[in-house]
């Protein structure tokens, strides 16, 4: 097998990927914010980082993936404050919510969701030893700000230098803060805010350390992989750098990977533009699956356009699969006995998988080669059939790695992409009508009942085991 090369943010290149300890990853994701439901972007985020997940433990790692859940921000504070409701009760929602949107997308729990509520002690410790080396400072209005340009590598995985930062990033302006640059550690809490007793007074943690403290606690103070979405490397993941590296005195991250944005009809998605949709939004109308296919189907650094157009060729790409799937029985079907059929037939379709997937997780690629495989079990069908299972069975294995190709391929192609012109009562009649016909040696009317079916987008498929059906949107 090749040798995984990922591209790293802070490098700017791809590199040979060498964890820490041999066998063993660790990786930390920036999760959300829980003042609302999760969004287009988040699953993006979601989908990437389970992707990469799922390969590194197909690839024998043993995978350690944290993904940590801000409950207390000022947006927090805002919305339960609009909605008349606490704090726990909006945040509690919103965390089931999200649990509930990823489990549609087929998008498997973390092994550790460290919510920055229950962390207090640890962001109060880094917060005082960054007082005690210098990096910060208590101000007399009770907020604790960074020193950023006391720490010399500031800037470093933006590649930019401080002023260049100053003049084109959002700085709050802030009569309490030595530099403007400098970003609050500690903030002290309003009249009525929710708040913990601190050195400093009662207060509550600013965004970034919460992510410094959570990723030490939970893989220590040097890790592999730190991911996100792509509007977090500045200034949240340069400050986490910043906050942890002056705290731990040890290099924070290996390797540093950022997920691409989803566009809508080619725009930046927006509220103000009327373009933003949460997840259980677009879920409303479409098949998880279908969802999940166009986030994985582009390299996961790049921008996702999503469309009705692009949603409607992800479920054709979706279709084609289930199609070669369909009608093929898994029974008796053991590793062994794909092993030993692809070997046998010089199959490569694993190693051009893996190769694909080890070039910074290439999802586009190894996708084609899962084209191959499908076009290859379509002639073994009508060619091998004793061959047909075991490739089968190699189709869903591979795309169980993307988490996709797990549904039974008749209930997803009769779901079709849209209301069907029958009921399924009134198709099986159709077919019933069509097997006595076809008995009865009355083969026009058995094809005329197919060519009627046909053009209401019904296909009709002949097996051993009987006649069944998929639904094809017809065009126009």
């Amino acid at each position: 097998m090749t040798d995984m090369q990922i591209y790293n943010t802070l490098t700017r290149r791809k590199e040979p990927f060498t964890p820490i300890e041999p066998g063993r990853v660790r990786m930390y994701v920036c999760g959300m914010t829980v003042y609302d439901y999760c969004h287009l972007g988040h699953a993006r985020v979601m989908v990437a980082f389970d992707v990469i997940t799922r390969y590194l433990r197909h690839r024998g790692y043993d995978v350690t993936y944290v993904r940590n859940v801000t409950d207390i921000d000022d947006k927090i504070l805002r919305r339960a404050d609009e909605n008349g409701e606490t704090i726990a009760s909006l945040t509690e929602r919103m965390i089931e919510a999200m649990h509930e949107d990823e489990a549609r997308l087929g998008v498997l729990a973390p092994d550790q969701e460290p919510r920055a509520t229950r962390h207090i002690d640890d962001i109060i410790a880094m917060i005082e030893t960054l007082l005690a080396k210098g990096y910060a400072y208590a101000a007399d209005n009770g907020d604790v700000y960074y020193r950023v340009r006391r720490f010399e590598g500031y800037g470093k995985l933006n590649n930019r230098d401080l002023d260049e930062m100053r003049s084109g990033a959002r700085i709050e302006v802030d009569e309490h803060k030595e530099d403007p640059l400098d970003f609050v550690l500690w903030k002290a809490a309003k009249p009525g805010e929710a708040s913990w007793p601190s050195p400093w007074g009662e207060g509550r943690p600013g965004w970034h350390i919460e992510c410094s403290a959570m990723s030490k606690c939970c893989l220590g103070e040097t890790f592999d992989i730190h991911g996100g979405g792509p509007d977090l490397t500045f200034p949240h993941h340069e400050n986490e750098i910043a906050q942890s590296e002056a705290a731990n005195g040890k290099p924070f991250v290996n390797t540093w990977m950022h997920a691409g944005a989803v566009r809508v009809n080619h725009e930046k998605m927006s509220k103000s533009l009327g373009n933003f949709f949460t997840i259980r939004e677009v879920l409303e109308h479409h098949d998880p699956e279908v969802v999940r296919y166009l986030l994985v189907a582009s390299h996961y650094r790049s921008a996702i356009n999503y469309a009705p157009e692009s949603l409607a060729d992800a479920r054709k790409s979706l279709e084609r699969f289930y199609n070669s799937l369909e009608g093929v029985s898994f029974e008796g079907i053991d590793a062994a006995s794909i092993e030993a059929l692809t070997e046998g037939a010089g199959s490569d379709f694993d190693k051009r998988f893996s190769a694909a997937m080890d070039d910074d997780f290439n999802t586009a690629g190894a996708l084609s080669v899962l084209f191959d495989l499908a076009r290859e079990l379509n002639r073994a069908k009508k060619e091998a059939p004793d061959q047909a299972p075991a490739l089968a069975a190699e189709l869903r294995r591979l795309g169980g790695i993307l988490g996709l190709l797990q549904q039974d391929a008749a209930v997803f192609l009769k779901a079709g992409a849209g209301e069907l012109p029958l009921s399924e009562a009134e198709i099986q009649a159709k077919i019933d009508e069509r097997a006595a016909a076809k008995k009865a040696k009355d083969f026009a009317t058995a094809d005329g009942i197919r060519d009627e079916l046909a053009a209401l987008g019904i296909i009709l498929k002949d097996s051993r085991e009987g006649t069944g059906w998929v639904f094809e949107k017809p065009e126009g």
